[in-house]
């Protein structure tokens, strides 16, 4: 078809008439685009003295160019083989230094112009940082002194940053262990004009390898060199003056920590043979320690090809996993062995057993504690007779902290905590942690008792607390809640406990988060920031949580925005997009709760329906959308049904309030939100049009469980059936909207899975329109592509909705 540059008038005119439209991208109207284009809050990094700040500026958006560099996807990364990093990493693009008692802000200097900075981290005793920055030719290591506010190069652009962290500093702070391309690197293979040897061959030995659908894996011959290539570095010392000199030699590193004492170095190793099934993290693997000066101690571990796994989302493999170092200790190792050979098919009475292993590592590892479901992790103390573990199992929502000696594993652990985490009104907190002489957060006992941070969700809203527990008589008391009815405050760490002091910040619905040092004994406040709201227009919007129930009593929430200069009084029926995202639970009373708070700071991110309550539209967002299957069912065994009262709900609730014209209302979703709007455009009539983005809408293509789901296809195919929007392509008789990202990362949801749900509406004749986005991934990042989104959907929104006929 002729190429056409059409104008955004035509565009509306024949939404339905071409099977193609060749379309530059567009922007969106005024209003929304002023919401779009504004600078964003600086990432913040503060010192363990919390007398420093350091601001990472940042750009809100990269652009198209920026994603159409080329990009190899291997093994489950995406990488630019030009400059040895992540394609996809967000790079800041200033470092600002802030002394918090002088309340002064100083840029730093000596950056490249143009900066491109990731990866910085703040060297031992947090004198200086260092960083990355990403030239057009590779990767350099930069450091920056806080006294003086300079930064300067220490390398050239010779960093591999191809998987994880390129860098980690030496105990003494004087030097860093550095991963470094490979001086022998083989140049890689365009695979794209590369003539093949051979045919593809995979083999089943008729062993059952039950994987998800994993998206960027290795696919031939070629793929697997690149990868070798791509991940392959030597291991260099360099220290400040920037003289480097080779440290190991070498070698797939995919990991690298020093123990807390700075003796000894852990590292692991990717081996083959590569998979084609799953990503590089379930490759063949070998954990070796070295000392600091490079010497070799021990191999810790060495792990097989992790291809095949029982059945089950707390399934696991056979060995060690989660080799750490512990925190309150010089060198000392600690892991995790499942003691149902990883099936958790098999009943036992403990699931996993946690082992410790001291310095030189040529002992007998010693047992810590067996967890009754599966391991997840342990917070050291500054005790060393005190320690406490989690546990955790997925199909019961169940979490256990158990309170246990690591000096003595005879003494019968106490079972700290025992609840559904998916119960937020019962969570107790988390631990008030310090750094120790290590360096390492720790938690802190205070004479016989432990702080405890909490969240503080109630039925009333979010108030957040300090609570003590003593761990000898278990009882715990309250030092601090918070009563803002007006604000939101969130309390992330203590500064000093002795002095009642504590990190929060504040927002309001105008206000955006700012932070403070708070004394929760006399409630006095000291400023850290002073970061303003830049979206002006939507500051005194009507925003409020509003309650309501489904058909079967269950109580539901959403956030409701009414459009700007809207008057209540008067009660004019406006148009609403609904926004949702499904959520499984397995009991009523942890699907009934809500998070949601109406005086949360009003931000429209790239993907919200926010902005558009400048267009006139009411917004319901992050309505509740639970699918609950408590005991032995299942909760997608009554999805479709559970999805459509969740809608009714909420639109019944909105339209009693007097707000809506509820002919004509939106739904939306991003993900499996999107499948949640296909679904209920399918199988209801409650709305006038939907927009789907970056969704699976056929789950035989994942046929090895999807989302929450455990069971495959062959043991459910009802449920996949009935859950798949593809199937019932016809009987949509709704307009929707499909975005895509055509460079989709997220499992299970392939391009194609758009593509061919777009070819079965057309061809069943239902109004759809298909937007692939050019190199987006799950998520959109490029700016062209955003504002060309947010245009499509106020199109689509205008037309069928609000100009509904």
């Amino acid at each position: 078809m002729k190429k056409l540059i059409v104008s955004v008038s035509f565009v509306i005119a024949s939404l339905g008439g071409y099977a193609q439209e060749s379309l530059t991208y567009q922007k969106p109207s005024k209003e929304i685009l002023e919401l779009v284009d504004v600078p964003r809050r600086p990432s913040l990094r503060i010192d363990d003295k919390n007398e420093t700040l350091i601001f990472l500026g940042r750009d809100g958006y990269k652009s198209i160019k920026d994603l159409s560099k080329k990009e190899l996807r291997l093994g489950g990364l995406r990488i630019d083989p030009k400059t040895n990093i992540s394609s996809r990493v967000t790079y800041f693009t200033s470092i600002t230094i802030k002394k918090i008692k002088e309340n002064k802000e100083i840029k730093v200097t000596g950056l490249p112009s143009s900066p491109r900075i990731a990866n910085l981290r703040w060297s031992p005793d947090y004198s200086m940082f260092a960083f990355t920055h990403t030239t057009e030719t590779g990767v350099e290591l930069w450091v920056g002194d806080i006294a003086s506010a300079k930064a300067r190069k220490l390398t050239e652009p010779v960093l591999n940053a191809n998987i994880g962290g390129a860098f980690t500093w030496f105990k003494d702070g004087k030097s860093l262990l550095v991963r470094c391309l490979a001086e022998n690197r083989k140049p890689l293979i365009d695979t794209e004009t590369a003539i093949p040897s051979g045919p593809i061959v995979s083999v089943s030995d008729g062993v059952k390898a039950q994987n998800r659908t994993y998206q960027d894996l290795l696919k031939t011959p070629n793929d697997e060199f690149n990868f070798q290539q791509l991940a392959t570095s030597e291991l260099k010392k360099v220290s400040l003056n920037g003289s480097m000199t080779t440290w190991a030699k070498a070698d797939m590193y995919r990991g690298m920590s020093f123990s807390p004492d700075g003796e000894y170095v852990m590292l692991t190793k990717i081996k083959k043979p590569f998979s084609y099934l799953v990503t590089f993290y379930r490759f063949p693997s070998e954990t070796v320690i070295y000392s600091k000066n490079g010497d070799l101690v021990k191999v810790i571990n060495e792990v097989p090809l992790d291809e095949v796994r029982p059945k089950g989302f707390m399934a696991t493999r056979k060995g060690k996993r989660g080799i750490n170092w512990r925190g309150d200790k010089g060198a000392t190792l600690y892991w995790a062995e499942a003691l149902d050979q990883g099936d958790p098919a098999i009943k036992v009475p403990f699931r996993d057993e946690v082992f410790e292993l001291e310095a030189p590592f040529n002992g007998k590892p010693k047992t810590l504690i067996k967890t009754i479901n599966r391991f997840s992790s342990i917070e050291w103390t500054n005790d060393k007779k005190i320690a406490f573990a989690y546990d955790y199992w997925w199909n019961t929502r169940n979490t256990k902290t158990y309170q246990f000696n690591p000096e003595n594993s005879n003494q019968k652990p106490i079972v700290f905590s025992d609840r559904n985490y998916q119960d937020r009104y019962s969570d107790p907190g988390s631990f008030a942690t310090a750094k120790n002489s290590f360096g390492r957060e720790v938690v802190q006992v205070e004479r016989g008792k432990v702080y405890l941070i909490g969240s503080g969700y109630t039925k009333k809203g979010k108030f957040p607390f300090v609570d003590t527990y003593a761990l000898k008589s278990k009882k715990t008391k309250r030092l601090y809640q918070s009563s803002y009815t007006d604000k939101v405050e969130d309390i992330f760490f203590a500064v000093d406990l002795k002095k009642n002091l504590f990190l929060t910040s504040l927002e309001s619905k105008s206000e955006i988060p700012n932070y403070y040092f708070k004394n929760i004994k006399s409630n006095k406040l000291t400023p850290i920031t002073d970061f303003k709201n830049p979206f002006k227009s939507i500051q005194n919007v009507h925003k409020e949580v509003i309650k309501y129930k489904r058909a079967d009593g269950l109580e539901l929430s959403g956030t409701l925005y009414l459009p700007v200069g809207y008057d209540k009084t008067k009660k004019e029926k406006m148009p609403m997009i609904l926004w949702a995202y499904p959520e499984e639970y397995k009991d009523k009373k942890s699907a009934s709760q809500s998070t949601s708070n109406s005086n949360t700071f009003t931000y429209p991110y790239y993907g919200s329906m926010i902005y558009w309550v400048t267009k006139g539209y009411v917004v319901l967002d992050d309505a509740s959308f639970p699918i609950i299957g408590e005991g032995d069912k299942e909760p997608n065994d009554s999805f479709r049904k559970q999805l459509v009262d969740n809608a009714k709900a909420a639109i019944d609730a909105v339209d009693n309030l007097g707000y809506i014209d509820r002919n004509r209302v939106a739904v939306g979703g991003h993900s499996y939100g999107a499948f949640m709007t296909a679904n209920l455009l399918s199988h209801s009539n409650l709305f006038a049009a939907g927009i789907a983005r970056s969704g699976a809408y056929n789950r035989t293509l994942t046929p090895f469980g999807f989302q929450s789901e455990e069971r495959n296809y062959w043991e459910a195919p009802e449920v996949y059936y009935k859950m798949s929007p593809f199937m019932h392509a016809d009987k949509m008789k709704t307009p929707l909207l499909l975005i895509h990202g055509k460079a989709d990362n997220n499992s299970g949801t392939y391009p194609l899975q758009s593509e061919r749900y777009f070819n079965a509406l057309k061809g069943l004749g239902a109004t759809t329109r298909l937007v692939m986005l050019p190199k987006e991934s799950h998520g959109y990042s490029a700016k062209e592509s955003i504002l060309h989104m947010l245009w499509e959907q106020e199109q689509w929104l205008d037309k069928y909705v609000k100009n509904k006929k």
